[in-house]
């Protein structure tokens, strides 16, 4: 059960009225609600501009809910209990006033005195700073992790490149400090990315063999068939090197690469990201391509003469004696050809068998591939004989399905998240010190970009993209 100060927790979503909060935290709340995870007593308020009622807010959300935890008439009374606990403000984000009638709001519907407080910014990040100072004037908050406590939830993007993200940590820790403050990356509650330290240190098979000495090569790989939709305006403000890679790809990689940390409190594994990011070379804009997907500039809210890229692909090298010489190909994008989040480890060709090579010819070099979306696996290639009389050898695979493996239900990342912040665990959150050893990878090359005002090679929508600067990363 999350670790509340006993006396009743409040959920509080700035920007209640969008598709972030409706679609995928309220339900997230709900699916903790229906497994007992969510503290009693509890209540949810949203607040937005929106000038809905409690009973226009709680119609708006009822379609998003589920019953993944509970079956038939069960859930529809787990469903009226919930939409009773959730209440709604409507109100301009930078008026105080506005938060003094949420304040009010919330001693009306609150079932406890002192209750614990989570303040969730589901809004554009240009707002996270009025929006905390409206907050902390209004008195809505308490200081530090005292009983009882107050916790903000950020959504990314953090900033823009290093200096704006610097400024917005610094304004946004005068109103919370750093340990209230979550920066939340849905992928770091995504099931895969959660194994991951578990797959690397918990079996001994690998971790002898995670290293330049054995690794040819890693890749990872975010791709979307798909376009922005509803999404144009902001997409084209920042471009899928902000959305994606600076965020969601640089975690993954600091999660494969990072050394064992101490522990796996979250202050070990935190530091032990921190310290692999700082030895990640800048992004060099010579070993990037970028690319626009055909029909971008059609879409609804794009200018068009934008220039912002919907792909982008590299490589980064990490200067530490683990991975020495090992490239990093990094890939992301929209309107390409599947729906696929996954990373690939291509080991080297082995050294032993140049007599079986002389018979079967080259060996496919064994590949460790972890998806993360859709169809969690993970999956390892290796090299067998295939049955008959002559010498041939085959790549085969040796595959773990989450789906068939595990009758648990996967939890969605928010699910986690949430329920880790109720706790107080920072384990899947970004630190400032993380996040400002990504930014640093990729400030170089944003500014490059956006100086040189490069236009992206467009590529046919379903496709694979606008290619690489390097082959070994169209090989993989």
């Amino acid at each position: 059960m999350p670790e509340t100060s006993g006396k009743g927790l409040s959920i509080v979503i700035v920007g209640a009225s969008g598709d972030l909060a409706r679609k995928k935290v309220i339900p997230a709340l709900f699916a903790l609600f229906c497994q007992g995870y969510l503290p009693e007593p509890f209540c949810i308020i949203g607040f937005a501009r929106s000038a809905w009622t409690d009973d226009e807010f709680q119609r708006k959300i009822e379609p998003h809910l589920t019953c993944r935890y509970v079956p038939g008439e069960q859930c529809a009374d787990k469903m009226r209990q919930f939409l009773g606990r959730c209440h709604y403000v409507s109100g301009q984000y930078a008026s105080v006033d506005s938060y003094l009638e949420l304040f009010q709001c919330m001693r009306r519907v609150e079932c406890a005195p002192q209750s614990d407080r989570i303040f969730y910014m589901s809004v554009p990040p240009f707002l996270f700073l009025e929006v905390a100072r409206a907050m902390g004037n209004a008195g809505l908050l308490t200081c530090g992790e005292q009983t009882p406590w107050s916790r903000v939830v950020i959504e990314k993007p953090f900033g823009r490149d290093r200096a704006s993200s610097d400024e917005l940590v610094a304004n946004v820790e005068q109103v919370f400090s750093e340990d209230q403050t979550y920066r939340i990356d849905h992928y770091l509650g995504k099931e895969v990315i959660q194994n991951l330290l578990v797959l690397r240190f918990a079996n001994l098979v690998f971790e002898p063999i995670w290293n330049s000495t054995f690794i040819q090569s890693v890749r990872i790989s975010w791709k979307e068939d798909l376009g922005v939709g509803d999404r144009g305006g902001y997409f084209n403000e920042y471009g899928v090197i902000r959305d994606v890679i600076q965020n969601h790809l640089a975690q993954i990689l600091a999660l494969v690469a990072m050394e064992p940390p101490a522990s796996f409190r979250s202050q070990e594994v935190s530091a032990a990201k921190t310290d692999v990011l700082k030895t990640v070379a800048p992004a060099d804009p010579a070993a990037w391509t970028v690319g626009q997907y055909d029909g971008y500039l059609g879409e609804p809210g794009i200018p068009k003469d934008s220039i912002t890229p919907t792909f982008a692909a590299g490589t980064l090298h990490i200067h530490n004696d683990r991975w020495k010489g090992v490239p990093f190909f990094i890939d992301a994008g929209k309107g390409l050809d599947e729906r696929v989040t996954e990373i690939r480890i291509r080991f080297r060709h082995t050294q032993c068998c140049g007599a079986v090579e002389e018979v079967a010819g080259p060996l496919p070099p064994n590949e460790l591939v972890i998806r993360v979306q859709p169809d969690e696996l993970i999956r390892l290639g290796i090299v067998n004989k295939a049955p008959g009389l002559e010498m041939k050898l085959v790549q085969t695979w040796l595959n773990l399905a989450y789906k068939s493996a595990f009758e648990t239900p996967i939890p969605e990342a928010y699910e986690c998240l949430l329920l880790d912040i109720m706790q107080g665990d920072r384990s899947l959150f970004i630190t400032r010190e993380e996040l400002a050893a990504a930014w640093d990878i990729f400030t170089p090359l944003l500014h490059d970009l956006e100086a040189r005002k490069v236009a992206p090679a467009v590529y046919p929508f379903g496709t694979r993209g606008a290619g690489s600067p390097h082959a070994p990363m169209e090989e993989q």
